[in-house]
């Protein structure tokens, strides 16, 4: 056998054992937790392999073993399988939810938990360089609360509007007033640090988490319902996002909603956000333009329901109802100030979502909260900026290595 051709089958066999690394640790990550004999049934490999990458993957300082608990079902006899468990302290991401109202941002550990957190009101006037310098000293004080050695291995950014990862433009979100900015470059730029930098859509990303770790988990098909000033849909299609050819599917806010009359910061006049969104709901209960940081107090459950609520919710039916006549899911999570909304008026929301929605697709969707409740699109940035770990574990944290040895000067 020639040099190359032993050169390309070693280059194969590398690529092959990568990819195995990354599907493990997905499982790893996704699962919170899974034995080496679960993933030897789910990846199709022998004990022997698993035990190779797991042991690779724990020498990476990305997960450990432990035996399980004396009270957890086995099946099969002989010595228990050991736990594949992430290990959170060791490796995180930095995610960013910026708001029309609040900037949030999280550290959050391999595994999915939320280790710590800051909000913080968006500036009156939201200007692209001053909330970016805002999110970037959140993210900062964030980073330097992590345990020491803990390596950075992305960073995510949801926005309430039209964006493009790959460009890192936010194309227009009209409810920050923003249009054509290259946020992902400013973000870079200014935290100076050598790690990738992702941007998403809140619904898209809130999607994302639920069908993940939350109320869509283990289904194929649904829609997640991102609902502040503005609305914005989350589509999951076979599994995967639906994206779009440039990735700005999902504005189902945006669609021209009855008769409405109402201006939209679109520019376009009777958008389905100005019939349910959060200054419509605010309207409805009579929550001063002041107060709205307070709009849950108005919405807790035994509070009288005023008619004008009832009427949102016949709206939010009416627009459910063609969401899931076109998009067949199995599930419909109402996310943001809908989750709030929704327990008060659900009969109205059903009424009318049953006489809009076409039977047959209407037997098969149940209208549902997020199980993550207000974390589904900071959870969602956060899966995003565990993409590149996820896609190569070995090449995303040698440059994780590298730009922590760069901060700390060593």
């Amino acid at each position: 056998m020639s040099a190359s051709r032993r050169r390309g089958t070693g280059t194969n066999q590398e690529a092959v054992r990568r990819h195995n690394l990354a599907t493990l640790l997905g499982h790893v990550h996704h699962s919170g937790g899974v034995s080496r004999a679960q993933l030897t049934e789910r990846m199709g490999l022998n004990r022997s392999t698993i035990g190779d990458l797991v042991r690779e993957l724990d020498e990476l300082a990305v997960v450990h073993q432990s035996t399980p608990d004396a009270g957890t079902t086995r099946v099969g006899v002989g010595r228990p399988s050991l736990d594949v468990n992430p290990d959170p302290d060791s490796v995180h991401v930095l995610a960013a939810e910026l708001g029309v109202d609040t900037l949030d941002v999280a550290r959050v550990g391999l595994g999915g938990g939320v280790l710590d957190r800051i909000s913080r009101p968006t500036p009156a006037s939201p200007d692209p360089d001053v909330v970016v310098d805002l999110v970037v000293e959140m993210l900062r004080e964030l980073l330097a609360s992590a345990t020491t050695g803990s390596r950075l291995v992305g960073i995510g950014v949801a926005v309430p509007g039209v964006v493009n990862d790959a460009t890192g433009l936010v194309r227009f979100a009209p409810n920050l007033g923003w249009s054509d900015v290259a946020l992902t470059p400013m973000v870079a730029s200014r935290i100076g640090l050598q790690v990738p930098v992702r941007l998403g859509n809140d619904a898209e990303l809130g999607a994302l988490a639920e069908h993940i770790r939350g109320a869509g988990r283990h289904l194929s098909h649904l829609v997640y319902l991102s609902c502040d000033v503005g609305v914005g849909g989350g589509v999951i299609v076979e599994g995967l996002p639906m994206r779009g050819a440039s990735g700005y599917a999902g504005e189902v806010g945006h669609q021209r909603f009855d008769n409405g009359s109402a201006r939209c910061r679109c520019g376009n006049t009777g958008c389905w956000e100005t019939e349910i969104g959060s200054h419509a709901v605010a309207e409805a209960v009579g929550c001063p333009p002041d107060r709205m940081h307070e709009l849950e107090q108005f919405l807790r459950p035994g509070r009288p329901v005023p008619p004008a609520l009832r009427r949102l919710g016949h709206s939010l039916g009416v627009g459910l109802g063609g969401l899931v006549n076109v998009f067949n899911p199995e599930v419909v999570i109402l996310g943001g100030v809908l989750r709030w909304v929704y327990p008060l008026v659900r009969d109205d929301v059903l009424d009318a979502f049953e006489s809009w929605a076409l039977d047959a697709p209407a037997r098969e969707a149940s209208i549902v909260l997020p199980w993550l409740a207000g974390d589904s699109v900071i959870v969602g940035a956060a899966e995003l900026a565990f993409t590149d770990l996820l896609a190569d574990p070995v090449g995303s944290l040698a440059r994780a290595e590298g730009a922590l040895t760069a901060v700390l000067g060593v």
